[in-house]
């Protein structure tokens, strides 16, 4: 069954509009969803403190081994800082703009404001359900789990090994925007969510059907 069109959200008294999103208070709009009681929410807290304890153990490691001569781990680990921060950010919004054209968006673009580290991929004007913002939001996480834990698994006794934990565990606190915006629809668990976003007005629109 096709979505309803923006016309049919707008104007049918069938839906109701829930939320408006200004693209600048992405931020603001996340930390309300990652402050609710939800177990969606929950959940994806724990595995995040198990990243980040991940993280800090696996990037202190290589400045231990420097200190005692082994500069090699200490290498691959900045050299994961420089990737993560640069490159990283771009691969997960092109994983986004992926998946976005997967469901059928014609026009995408990929934005940001620097100075709030905030990125984000937006489809003008397309209207995207439940399932289909959970692949949007959901496929740089699950795309990139499984390329760093591949490269840990083939790198597990080689200086190499850092560099791809350090990836998967920094990458998981970039996730935190898009898991706060899917954990909106859990807001209504019982009724069909829908967004869009409008491009020339940097907003996103959400409403359910009554």
């Amino acid at each position: 069954m096709a979505n309803p069109t923006i016309e049919e959200l707008q104007n049918n008294e069938k839906y109701e509009l829930v939320a408006e999103l200004e693209h600048r208070q992405i931020k603001e709009f996340v930390m309300n969803q990652i402050t609710t009681e939800s177990k969606f929410i929950k959940g994806f807290m724990i595995y995040q403190g198990i990243m980040i304890l991940v993280g800090l153990f696996f990037a202190t490691r290589p400045i231990v081994l420097a200190m005692r001569g082994n500069t090699e781990p200490l290498f691959y680990l900045l050299g994961a800082v420089a990737f993560t921060f640069t490159l990283l950010i771009i691969i997960h919004e092109l994983l986004h703009l992926l998946a976005l054209k997967i469901t059928g968006a014609p026009r995408i673009k990929i934005g940001g404001y620097l100075k709030k580290f905030i990125f984000y991929a937006e489809a003008d004007r397309h209207v995207l359900n439940r399932e289909q913002f959970s692949l949007v939001a959901l496929t740089p996480l699950v795309v990139v789990k499984v390329i760093t834990l591949t490269g840990i698994i083939l790198t597990i006794s080689e200086p190499a090994f850092y560099f791809w934990m350090f990836v998967m565990s920094a990458h998981s606190l970039f996730c935190a925007g898009d898991i706060g915006m899917l954990a909106f629809f859990d807001r209504f668990p019982d009724s069909k969510v829908y967004t869009y976003d409008v491009q020339e007005e940097k907003r996103s629109y959400f409403f359910r059907e009554k």
